[in-house]
């Protein structure tokens, strides 16, 4: 696998968007679809990390993957949401700094799963242990119960979060995680009750009904039709690539490993049941509480244990309590309605409610000690639908918020950085929301205090007087455009309904349509429905609808929706503001939920919003790239000879003397206390042009320097191994050798004579020294060096005249000297056996069984018949009357299943009268069990009789033959060598039954 060592190393496009050379929105457009079409989903913005919505699975998130990128230098591999999510975690590991993690963008964006892969990255690379995995999988399984009760399949998304998630996952001090703390925002309850076309209602309605068992669903009194349910809308009831039975009994595995018990979900299921009752109720002028199907009604009663008449009474009056006077007024139809799906809808979102309290009991830290806390927000998007209300409203206003603190803490903390290194800053141009942020929450004259004014002013209030009040307050706004403000230019506006106001958000201009505000601002629930819900003999809804307690009245009105909103996000944005941020910016390609393709506009619609060429002109107001020294010069420190390949001083004068070396301008580069900062990409670029030719140049180097070494390390290996294998031959030669001297045991004696006489000339030296007063050459003419050289002579000669390697070769050399007697006979028997035993290794294996048959053939007749010495020189062939290509014998030969080893013609001889007649003889491996040879007779040496007695299967003799042939010592042989019991000639008893 290749290694990378920074981002830069085989990039595609550009991987950090800082880096974008020239930067233009069309260039930063153009380098997304090149790296989506290249499967690169991620790209940076310096720490930012913009993610690209593949709609497909890809093969980046696997378990090497996250080995990959742990613990490693956040630029220095590829980008990638695993490199922000190991920064994070470090820093709080390590550092001790509070962490938060902001994930924004459209729905459809990958925000959902882009929080999964951030949370299963932690739990993937933080300790182990019995106690840690049992909270890493609670905080893990907590995802798929939430998904189930608070997302939903909307146009833009299959499974688009319908709330906004924010959790706080704490650590201990050695990172491990030790609990969490979610909460949750702005649930769109009105789903419950109503769906846009195309959409539909939260998913565990669909799972519960098409993964329940029968007998759950008979408990449930529920039937699998999603058909017989008002609440569920049918143009989108089934989703392609949503298996709901199997996310059933994934949420019910869930909610078991998160800790709940049996009888809570089995509550929790009939609450959801109850819901799905309440739509199908129905209301007539002349009987409020009888629909076209009661049965709806009493089973709704009979799973939350109220009376029936109970809860009809509620849908049918309303009581006003006012100081101390009580006033009941009847409802009509549509009121009766309106009550019917208030407490739908407050049935729900409180059941969501406990559900996030009961996973927060179950996932909390135990300990009370302060702990560490990385925060991971998971929020609905930016949304802006063909018809737009409360909802929508408020969720733009979160985002708004969220942009907000985006663009503070990016220039806070790039300005943060610049003071620390002490860099010079300079400012740069940017929008600032704040503007729209005060035109929504302003506490005088902000769209929700409108709001939360007219819900509470008394007199008769409608969505078109706030409308009214809004275009007195907010005409002049810069922001805020209506058909009947004050700004004429807005009369001739056919686009902007009378019932509809619009803004211009950071993300672009949406249109409201008011109506609906009021009513979803207020979110009443008739107190008399409440305490109906109280009277419940179910203990889950006593703990949903605690105002309903007889005892404990409260007149006072509750807060409206849009402060309790706005009361949240305040909350968040102090807890956010108290953390150090990461941000993950998700972009979806297109708007058809579909893998490769690349809208343009839609792409450039959500870069313009998200603010992020903004942001990238921001981190390049001052330095496009910094990087710290050390990694910094471990990278370029082969494009100068004083820092290759080691630097022994301090990194940053490293980097100095590399820098001036390659003579950088000093105007495009900084030096500050721990990194240095470059100002123009384009220096960037060149640094690595440089360097990717200094790689080549020493690729080619250590290419050479290693063919060298394998070429010398193959050579010395071979040289090794021949040194071996000839050690080893020449013990295998000797021992060979030795094992043949041992053999002939005469050489023992032969050496013996050789020594003794050597050890003789030695003695004859020592008792005749060398004449000094002759003529002799000194040295050669002594009685020790003449036998010396006889002997030398003699071996010489009998190597020259060695006779032929025939084994019956007789002759020898003479030996020229009688004391060489003894050598010379035991040197010839050597050379005699050793030339055999060389005449014997050419033998194959049908030439040695001629010569086996040649040998038996010599123990049985030599000296014994006077005709063998001349059948000594005939090959024995066996099959003379060749039965295989004789017609004669075609038949003979197909009843035959063995080679045929004797097959002759014989004279069979008839003993009443001396004639003879030609028969044939064949015989096949052996005797048959009814043949025995018994004896044969000889009348003359070149005529051979065979007799044979015929014995039947009982034993007894059948009666006998006698044969002549030319063949006999060959079939005596063959007879002999293949199991025949007896054979007698020239009165000579061979017993061959013996072998």
């Amino acid at each position: 696998m290749e290694v990378k060592t920074s981002l830069l190393d085989n990039m595609i496009g550009v991987g950090d968007m800082v880096l974008l050379e020239p930067l233009t929105e069309d260039s930063f457009i153009e380098n997304l679809r090149n790296r989506f079409d290249h499967n690169e989903i991620y790209t940076y913005i310096g720490s930012v990390v913009i993610s690209m919505n593949p709609y497909r699975s890809l093969p980046i998130f696997t378990p090497e993957k996250v080995e990959e990128y742990r613990n490693r230098n956040f630029y220095e591999l590829s980008p990638h949401i695993y490199a922000l999510a190991d920064e994070a975690y470090r820093s709080l590991r390590d550092q001790d700094k509070d962490q938060c993690i902001l994930i924004t963008g459209e729905s459809g964006a990958g925000k959902t799963e882009a929080s999964k892969l951030v949370m299963s990255y932690v739990a993937a690379v933080c300790g182990k242990g019995q106690e840690v995995n049992k909270v890493k999988e609670q905080l893990l399984q907590s995802n798929p119960v939430l998904e189930a009760f608070g997302n939903a399949k909307t146009v833009r998304n299959d499974n688009s979060s319908r709330f906004g998630k924010y959790m706080d996952i704490e650590f201990d001090f050695k990172g491990d995680p030790v609990g969490g703390v979610i909460s949750n925002y702005l649930l769109e309850k009105s789903r419950v009750v109503k769906q846009p076309r195309g959409e539909r209602n939260f998913h565990i309605f669909y799972q519960l009904l098409s993964g329940a068992s029968d007998d759950t669903l008979r408990k449930l009194k529920l039937d699998r039709d999603f058909s017989k349910y008002n609440y569920l809308s049918l143009d989108s009831a089934n989703v392609n690539g949503l298996d709901d039975a199997a996310n059933f009994r994934t949420v019910r595995n869930a909610m078991q490993i998160v800790g709940f018990m049996e009888d809570e979900v089995q509550s929790v299921l009939e609450l959801v049941a109850a819901v799905l009752k309440l739509g199908n109720i129905e209301f007539k002028p002349e009987s409020r509480s009888n629909g076209y199907d009661e049965s709806h009604l009493k089973e709704m009663c009979e799973l939350l244990g109220i009376e029936q008449s109970v809860l009809e009474r509620a849908f049918s009056y309303r009581t006003v309590e006012a100081k101390l006077e009580k006033v009941s007024t009847t409802l009509n139809v549509s009121q009766a309605y309106y009550a019917r799906d208030a407490l739908a809808k407050n049935l729900y979102s409180r059941l969501f409610s406990w559900l996030v309290t009961r996973i927060n009991e179950s996932i909390k830290a135990q300990s009370k000690t302060r702990h560490k806390v990385m925060g991971v927000l998971d929020i609905y998007g930016f949304e802006i639908f063909e018809d737009n209300s409360f909802e929508q409203f408020i969720i733009n206003y979160c985002n708004e918020k969220l942009q907000q603190i985006f663009i503070e803490l990016t220039l806070r903390e790039e300005q943060e950085e610049y003071i620390r290194e002490d860099i010079e800053w300079t400012n740069i141009e940017y929008f600032n929301n704040a503007v729209i942020c005060d035109l929504i929450e302003n506490n005088q004259n902000g769209i929700l205090a409108m709001l939360d004014e007219e819900c509470l002013r008394p007199g008769t209030v409608t969505d078109i007087t706030f409308l009214d009040k809004l275009n007195t307050v907010c005409a002049e706004h810069q922001h805020f455009e209506s058909r009947l403000s004050k700004n004429s230019k807005f009369l001739t506006d056919h686009s902007l309904p009378h019932s509809c106001f619009r803004i211009q958000h950071y993300a672009g201009k949406v249109l409201y349509r008011v109506e609906g505000f009021m009513d979803k601002n207020n979110d009443l629930l008739y107190r008399d429905l409440s305490q109906a819900m109280y009277k419940a003999n179910h203990k889950l809804i006593k703990q949903l609808f605690p105002e309903g307690n007889p005892a404990k009245v409260n007149l006072k009105r509750p807060p409206t929706a849009g402060f309790q909103f706005k009361h949240s996000v305040g909350t968040l944005m102090r807890n956010l503001q108290t953390k150090n941020p990461n941000y993950i910016r998700c972009v979806k390609p297109n708007d058809k939920k579909a893998p490769r393709i690349f809208t343009d506009s839609l792409v450039r619609h959500q870069v313009a919003y998200l603010g992020l060429m903004e942001n990238v002109r921001v981190r390049r107001a001052g330095y496009a790239y910094r990087q710290a020294y050390e990694p910094c010069l471990e990278r370029y420190k082969m494009l100068c000879k004083q820092t290759w390949p080691h630097w022994k001083g301090p990194t940053r004068e490293g980097v100095e003397v590399l820098m001036a070396d390659l003579q950088v301008s000093t105007e495009e580069f900084a030096y500050g206390n721990s990194k240095i900062f470059i100002r123009n990409p384009r220096t960037l670029f060149s640094l690595e042009e440089k360097r990717r030719g200094c790689l080549e140049n020493l690729a080619a180097l250590i290419q050479k320097i290693y063919r060298g070494w394998k070429c010398r390390t193959h050579f010395l290996l071979l040289k090794r191994s021949q040194v071996v294998v000839a050690a080893w031959y020449r013990r295998y030669a000797a021992r060979k050798i030795l094992r043949e001297l041992k053999h002939q045991k005469r050489c023992e004696e032969a050496a013996t004579t050789i020594a003794a006489y050597w050890h003789g000339t030695q003695v004859l030296t020592q008792q005749h020294p060398l004449d000094q007063g002759g003529t002799t050459t000194p040295g050669t003419d002594t009685p020790s060096c003449r036998l010396f050289n006889n002997m030398q002579k003699y071996f010489l000669g009998l190597k020259r005249d060695l006779p032929s390697m025939s084994p019956i070769g007789g002759s020898w050399p003479t030996r020229p000297y009688r004391f060489l007697d003894t050598a010379h006979t035991e040197l010839r028997s050597i050379f005699h056996h050793w030339r055999c035993k060389k005449y014997r290794s050419r033998f194959t294996d049908e030439r040695k069984a001629v010569f086996e048959e040649k040998l038996q053939a010599s123990e049985i007749f030599k000296d014994k018949k006077a005709l063998y010495p001349s059948s000594v020189g005939q090959p024995f062939r066996g099959d003379y009357l060749e039965i295989s290509k004789n017609p004669k014998y075609q038949k003979l030969s197909s009843a035959m299943d063995e080679k045929v080893l004797l097959a002759d013609m014989v004279n069979k001889i008839n003993r009443a009268n001396g004639k003879v007649i030609p028969a044939p003889l064949s015989h096949e491996h052996g005797i048959p069990p009814e043949y025995s040879g018994d004896k044969g007779e000889n009348t003359s040496p070149e005529t051979i009789y065979i007799y044979f007695s015929i014995q039947g299967s009982a034993g007894a003799t059948k009666g006998d033959f006698l044969l002549s042939s030319e063949h006999l010592i060959e079939i005596i042989t063959k007879l002999r060598r293949t199991g025949a019991t007896a054979v007698n000639h020239n009165h000579l008893d061979i017993d061959i039954s013996d072998e």
